[in-house]
């Protein structure tokens, strides 16, 4: 059913009733109203107009002090000793009875105030704008940095009461005082989707909540960047040898030769920049600590903690953290991670500047099957010559031929065919200085020539080819041997 927003729609001793001798305002699921999604309910307004209505016409209600005023049509005070019915929280604020007739209301915030003048309680309304994904979709809040974790009342959108304050002398079964005007921050985390957050206070600006009715962004859709499902992240690698590591005090780390600041760690396992997403992601769900290191006293709750990652088309981009264990504001920067993946990740330091690594070609090396089938196939890989570099006459067929050096600065780009069809390299394109300063990518000559030979004994011939390796990372070295019919060492 949709939300009651007429009067005439509601009836006494149906929908609501008033008990007088108490003086307790009482909702029902009964008549034309239900409450099973923050788009039905009644209106604030609703209730407020259809009691003056009841106060106007019923002879035995008139007889007692009016239940409410109207400060706006969104906000209203409960006055001359009324309540709702229902023990509606805990004086840490989390939902006892989602039965209480609070519940019921929308689109209205609220006090009750003591016969001191005085707010007893007081209530914000929030009302999320945007759509869940499903209805199923179940937001949270909490509302203090160290408080409980508060599921909204009814799974998808929401529009309902949340008790932000209580003086303890309410006597509406409440647990005691309680102030959390100056807090406020809700979730929507489900798996398989795109995350919701807002900061209530912080986004809006203000310095505390009152009681009155609070609008904000909050949605998700699928999150077309994750395909593992929770038991695959728990139960197979690369996930479980993943880990976050959150630290109090900065870590200087090396990307691209310049040392920068981190406070957080994620360690890959030599994960792809989806898989490692995913994990993440899966950890933010978490109820518990997910702070491996342990470096955090009382730990980092997942389900609460500041998202670290952010796909921006192919790229992957860590967040920077406002607040890492009280110790300030902290960047996040991924260890372990797979080679190829370089060029898509951007690593966001302590000071909120974003650090890239200089670019890595990459590509393959193909072998024909005359070298996969000699057991002593062998291959280096030269530059051809160093004319954009120093141009010293290091040329491949002279006796000062350079090998060149993969990624890793100490790999070079030789080895054993063993059988292989393809092996994968990788080249730092921009700081590569074998062949001179002017050569890097910063310098000026980009190009890179190479020269690979290939030869086996049994079954491949001698075989040279020649190319450049380019920005690329689907680079090809091809390596075509003819078969040998002629080697002979007899045993």
């Amino acid at each position: 059913m949709a939300k009651v927003v007429d009067p005439d729609n509601l009836n006494q001793g149906t929908e609501v009733e008033f008990i007088t001798g108490s003086k307790v305002i009482k909702l029902n699921t009964a008549g034309n109203l239900v409450n099973v999604s923050g788009s039905d309910g009644v209106s604030f307004q609703t209730l407020y107009s259809f009691i003056k209505e009841e106060w106007k016409n019923d002879s035995n209600l008139i007889k007692f002090a009016f239940p409410m005023t109207s400060i706006t049509s969104e906000q209203f005070e409960l006055i001359n000793g009324w309540n709702f019915s229902g023990s509606a929280t805990t004086a840490g604020g989390v939902v006892v009875d989602s039965g209480a007739s609070h519940y019921y209301l929308r689109d209205g915030g609220w006090s009750v105030v003591g016969t001191n003048g005085l707010n007893e309680e007081e209530w914000i309304n929030l009302t999320t704008l945007g759509t869940f994904d499903s209805f199923s979709d179940q937001a949270y809040y909490y509302q203090t940095a160290s408080g409980e974790i508060i599921n909204t009342v009814l799974t998808g959108e929401v529009n309902q009461g949340i008790q932000v304050y209580d003086s303890g002398s309410s006597g509406d079964g409440s647990l005691g005082y309680f102030d959390y005007r100056d807090f406020f921050k809700i979730y929507l985390r489900e798996q398989g989707k795109t995350y919701g957050f807002y900061d209530l206070l912080a986004e809006q600006n203000l310095t505390a909540l009152t009681f009155r009715k609070f609008a904000l962004p909050l949605t998700n859709g699928t999150d077309l960047n994750i395909s593992a499902t929770d038991n695959t992240i728990t139960g197979s690698a690369p996930y479980t040898g993943m880990a976050i590591n959150y630290y109090t005090q900065s870590q200087a780390i090396d990307v691209g030769g310049t040392n920068y600041n981190f406070k957080v760690e994620i360690a890959a396992n030599q994960g792809t920049l989806q898989e490692i997403y995913e994990f993440v992601q899966f950890r933010l769900r978490s109820g518990s600590n997910i702070d491996d290191r342990g470096d955090i006293v009382g730990g980092v709750t997942g389900s609460v903690a500041e998202e670290l990652l952010e796909f921006v088309g192919a790229t992957l981009k860590t967040k920077l953290q406002t607040d890492v264990g009280g110790s300030g504001a902290g960047g996040v920067y991924i260890t372990n991670f797979r080679s190829a993946d370089t060029n898509d990740l951007v690593l966001v330091d302590d000071t909120g500047a974003e650090r890239t690594f200089p670019f890595v070609a990459a590509g393959e090396l193909l072998f024909n099957d005359n070298l996969q089938s000699d057991s002593d196939a062998i291959y280096k890989v030269f530059f051809t010559n160093d004319d954009t570099g120093d141009n010293t006459g290091r040329d491949f067929g002279t006796q000062d031929a350079i090998i060149i050096i993969q990624n890793d600065g100490t790999s070079p780009l030789t080895g054993s065919v063993a059988t292989s069809a393809s092996r994968a390299f990788d080249y730092d394109y921009d700081n590569n200085v074998q062949r001179g300063n002017a050569s890097t990518g910063s310098g000026t000559g980009t190009i890179v020539p190479f020269t690979g030979v290939a030869l086996g004994l049994s079954t491949a011939q001698y075989v040279v080819t020649t190319g450049t390796i380019t920005r690329s990372t689907t680079n090809t070295i091809n390596f075509v041997a003819a078969l040998e019919r002629n080697y002979l060492n007899p045993a």
